[in-house]
This record gives structure tokens, C-alpha cells and sequence, in this order.
């Protein structure tokens, strides 16, 4: 028999980055990655066989999500979690879904197809809506955090491309935070390791603490070792290197969710 388990740990720090961009939240995004496996220890045969493990997994968290309906905001929530929510609603039924496992998991559509139970050429239509969809639903100000100049030239290249204006680009965690009180952005692109050996981590608290809640996008080369789900961790990540469609498909949903989680560095 497969070591199911060994597949399962071996993808399950991107399936908990895929689950919290789905929701635009850490918590709910978790608790939709655990109830996939409890539901694949109560079922083996929902982790299917002859299939390649991640798909395999994707597919059974897919199974879960889509009986449930989605996240429903909870008593208590927040009310970005609660804008969230209603932003979703507006959305045509399975495109963040097919957005994100192309653009955050790299996969084929064939691989989203298999995922979602549909053809590879519906999974295509359905990234081409979601794309129109989100990147037309909210414009604003992004302020980059990117020690190296050529990345940080590229990352405002592409977001000036889609619309958003850039409030500047910071190389170390005191120049983000002079930036982030000249000008309020409305989204924070921030890598983790900065010029001084400072950390992103540190510089996106500091302006947190001082801004309120800002979305966040956090670029990293070692994405597993902030998808480890012991601590608050960010909803919305991009492994390094990233292309193009991975960016201009995360910048469109942190804008879209207008979430994010305190993180501890």
C-alpha cells in the first residue's frame, strides 16, 4: 500500500498556502486543510489512487470545500472577514478555486481538472473569468518591501501594470516603516529576507501595529517554513522564483479579501 501518509506531509504546507488564500484567512484556511484529513482517516478511498499524491490531496480538500458550501463567517468575526464573505458571494462558483491552483500551485489544467472533477478546458475558461473578475474589483496603493533592485523594479512593473499605483519601495524594515507613514497603502508586497539583514516579518508587524489592517503578500524562496501552522502565519504567500501570473493573481485576491494576519517573527 502507498505511504499515504509520507504523500500527505510532503504537500500539506502547500495545501494549508492554497486553503488560507481561499479563504484570505489562516484560521479558516487551516481548519479546512484539517478537516480534509480527518475526512481522508475516516475514508482512504476520498485519496485516490493511481492519482499523483498532491492531486490527490487537492482533490480530496476540494470534495470537502465544495460540500460545505465554502467559509461562512462566524459569530465573532471580524468585519473583513465578514466583507470577505459577501465578496465571495459575487464571484462565479469555482473560479478562485481554479485561479489559485494554477497561479499559487503551478498545476496543469489537466491537474485542475482532475481536482475539480471537470475538463481542462473548462478549468482554463474558469481561470480566464476569475482573472476578469477580481482584477477588476478593487484599485489602490501598494507599497513594496524588497531589498534587491531588480525584483523590487519587476514587482512595481507588474502591479503598476494592473491598475495600483506604487507608494514606494523600501530595502530594510526602518525604510518601511518611514514609508508606511508618508503614504497608507491599501496592500503590503513584502519580501522576508531585507538589505541590513532586517526581517520583512518585523517591518510588516511594525506597520500593522501603527496602520490597522492592511492585506499582505509575502515572497519567499522557503514558503514551507512559514506554513508550518504552529504560529500566525500569512494567508497569502508566493514562492520565489514567482512569475508574472503568480503575482498579478495574489496582488487581485489580498485586494479582493482586504485581510491579513498578524504575524510573529
Amino acid at each position: 500500500m502507498p505511504d499515504i501518509g509520507g504523500n500527505i506531509g510532503q504537500e500539506l504546507p502547500y495545501l494549508r498556502r492554497y486553503a488560507r488564500a481561499l479563504t484570505g484567512s489562516q484560521q479558516s484556511g487551516d481548519a479546512f486543510a484539517v478537516a480534509t484529513l480527518e475526512a481522508i482517516l475516516a475514508d482512504r478511498s476520498i485519496f485516490k489512487e493511481g492519482m499523483a499524491p498532491r492531486t490527490a490531496l487537492f482533490r480530496a480538500f476540494h470534495a470537502i470545500w465544495s460540500s460545505a458550501g465554502g467559509p461562512v463567517a462566524e459569530h465573532g468575526s471580524d468585519a473583513l472577514e465578514e466583507r470577505a464573505q459577501v465578496h465571495l458571494r459575487s464571484l462565479t462558483r469555482n473560479t478562485r478555486e481554479a485561479l489559485l491552483l494554477r497561479t499559487i500551485e503551478d498545476m496543469s489544467f489537466d491537474q485542475i481538472g482532475q481536482v475539480m472533477d471537470i475538463s481542462a478546458d473548462e478549468a482554463q475558461e474558469l481561470v480566464h473569468i476569475a482573472l476578469r473578475e477580481m482584477e477588476n474589483s478593487v484599485l489602490g496603493t501598494v507599497m513594496v518591501i524588497e531589498d534587491e533592485t531588480i525584483i523590487a523594479m519587476d514587482l512595481q512593473s507588474i502591479v503598476s501594470g494592473m491598475g495600483h499605483r506604487v507608494s514606494g519601495i523600501a530595502r530594510t524594515r526602518d525604510e518601511a516603516r518611514a514609508l508606511g507613514r508618508k503614504t497608507r497603502p491599501d496592500l503590503i508586497l513584502s519580501d522576508i529576507q531585507l538589505a541590513d539583514d532586517s526581517s520583512g516579518l518585523d517591518a510588516v508587524n511594525d506597520l500593522l501595529a501603527e496602520l490597522g489592517d492592511v492585506p499582505v503578500i509575502f515572497i519567499t524562496a522557503f514558503p514551507e517554513r512559514l506554513l508550518t501552522g504552529e504560529r500566525p502565519e500569512p494567508a497569502f504567500l508566493i514562492s520565489k522564483p514567482y512569475t508574472e501570473e503568480q503575482v498579478r493573481s495574489a496582488v487581485s485576491q489580498a485586494m479582493f479579501f482586504a485581510s491579513t494576519e498578524t504575524l510573529v517573527g
